[in-house]
């Protein structure tokens, strides 16, 4: 077997068209000798035998092999899943995939275990002589192939196309959407056809691809006192032209009045970017209002890739939060059962995408005050005030290392409030209730250490409780307001997962924007664009 193996390796590397006919070929993208270290979304390569070595060792199938190998012949060998600063965008998204499949294999849990370790290493830098990072690559490449074969509907996700799912080689922003849309159009089965939000937002890039072209946007450059009921300008007239080609104004309108019109324009516009619509104009509307649509084509580009790592024709419950938008979503099905605001991790505390599996419900909840909060916020307020441990409800269970372990207790005070959710994880996150309801008035909602803040923690609790004959929203205010802390074990865990999504398009078929909190956006379109 491995001799046949390394036959076929060797054939498709070099591309002895030669030796094979024509059908044979067609089943193995040729090598991408155009893609290099300046143009590489990834710009980090692997020498072509580590993939032959890797077949080889790993017996892996013919059929699974020359498609591994044609993968690897479209990039020109350049990694997918990882960059020199580490984990990609793509390997986040891939991997809670994976985990919301039923292969409970012990080889799926150790790239699980693998995976969580890359992701939240702290610098984690990247070279090709990382042999386990290799071996994790490949492995990732090998499991794409096997879950779009196994999950997708079979003819509407082709191998040229799964070729395609993570971004090999920086191209112009406009050239990239109107050469996939261009595919879309083509296709008579497309990915498109069984991912709804993606097909949904590739509607909108036709919209935005079509008002770069045109040239009628235009820059929004005016005095704050130039937007006052009853004013009349040139400037206002340009707003509303550019609120209409947005979908936010339902009639054309090109009249310099400040008026209602605009009004209910600008308040659509304000919700569409998750901000309150108060209909009035500020800087920060302003200068969301001057993003080009050249800049929205890659917002929209980012969050489509994005997108591709979504479950699948989904049954059941499922939790969804999307941190920039700071909104927890509960499906089931096809259908949304409710969706609450959310507290975010803050700037430098960022709250991890990936997905896991709701188990636990902790009623009047412990604090256990992670050791790198008790080293920089809790020791320098014990300095300041030796009171503090007993003012805030706190105590001292033991010391490891020469750092003293802190709890806070069941209580009013408590930082987690009255229930936590656990999703066990090597990231520590879970859901909480919190006593610090004033944030949820905020637009922008990133506040916490990582872990996640519910505007509606009962609401949760009972709806995941509902079907348990032992609970009630009776029993689970009594439980949430003991101050005794109870664990209690769901009988069918619900999938968490943790998503960014700073484009998508709603349920009443508007596009959302949100702002990009944690720069991921940014490092996307230096690789991409």
């Amino acid at each position: 077997m491995k001799k046949t193996l390394l036959l076929i390796l060797s054939a498709a590397m070099v591309f002895a068209a030669c030796n094979r006919d024509e059908k044979e070929e067609r089943k193995i993208s040729k090598r991408n000798y155009s893609i290099t270290k300046e143009n590489a979304y990834n710009n980090l390569f692997m020498d072509s035998m580590s993939v032959a070595d890797y077949i080889v060792q790993n017996e892996i199938p013919d059929s699974t092999a020359r498609r591994i190998i044609s993968f690897y012949n479209n990039r020109n060998y350049e990694y997918a899943w990882f960059s020199p600063d580490g984990v990609s965008e793509q390997a986040m998204g891939f991997t809670s995939l994976l985990n919301f499949t039923d292969d409970t294999s012990a080889s799926l849990k150790k790239l699980h275990r693998t995976m969580h370790e890359y992701i939240g290493a702290e610098n984690l830098k990247v070279t090709p002589a990382n042999k386990s990072v290799l071996q994790t690559e490949l492995l990732l490449t090998e499991n794409l192939i096997h879950y779009t074969k196994s999950n997708f509907k079979k003819g509407y996700v082709k191998r040229k196309e799964i070729e395609k799912f993570i971004p090999y080689v920086k191209e112009d922003a406009v050239e990239q959407a109107d050469s996939l849309l261009a595919e879309l159009k083509k296709q008579k089965k497309d990915f498109a056809d069984i991912n709804k939000p993606y097909k949904l937002l590739s509607e909108q890039l036709q919209t935005y691809l079509q008002l770069e072209k045109d040239k009628r946007w235009m820059l929004i450059d005016g005095d704050l006192k130039t937007f006052k009921p009853g004013k009349n300008s040139p400037i206002i007239a340009a707003m509303k032209q550019n609120l209409f080609m947005m979908g936010d104004l339902s009639a054309e309108d090109s009249s310099g009045l400040y008026d209602d019109h605009l009004v209910s324009g600008i308040k659509s516009f304000q919700q569409r970017n998750g901000f309150t619509p108060d209909g009035k104009v500020s800087d920060k509307l302003i200068n969301l209002m001057n993003i080009t649509p050249k800049q929205r084509i890659k917002q929209l580009l980012i969050n489509m890739n994005r997108m591709r790592w979504l479950p699948y024709e989904t049954d059941g419950k499922l939790i969804l939060v999307n941190t920039p938008a700071f909104t927890l979503r509960v499906t089931d099905g096809k259908k949304e059962v409710f969706t609450m605001p959310v507290v975010v991790g803050k700037e430098g505390h960022n709250t991890t995408i990936f997905s896991d599996m709701l188990t636990t419900i902790v009623f009047s909840p412990y604090w256990n005050v992670p050791p790198s909060i008790v080293k920089s916020e809790i020791l320098p307020s014990i300095a300041k005030d030796p009171s503090y441990l007993d003012r805030n409800n706190m105590e001292i269970t033991k010391e490891v290392n020469g750092l003293p372990e802190v709890r806070q207790k069941p209580g009013e005070k408590n930082s987690l409030g009255k229930v936590k959710f656990l999703f066990p994880n090597s990231f520590n996150i879970y859901f909480h209730d919190t006593p610090a309801k004033a944030l949820f008035d905020k637009d922008v909602r990133a506040y916490s250490h990582g872990c996640i803040r519910l505007g509606d923690p009962a609401k949760l609790a009972s709806y995941l409780l509902k079907n348990d004959k032992s609970w009630d929203d009776t029993k689970i205010n009594a439980a949430m307001n003991k101050g005794e802390e109870k664990f209690v074990k769901l009988t069918e865990p619900v999938p968490v997962f943790i998503t960014y999504y700073t484009a998508w398009v709603d349920d009443a078929g508007k596009l959302q924007f949100r702002e990009d909190i944690y720069g991921h956006d940014v490092e996307v379109t230096k690789k991409m664009f």
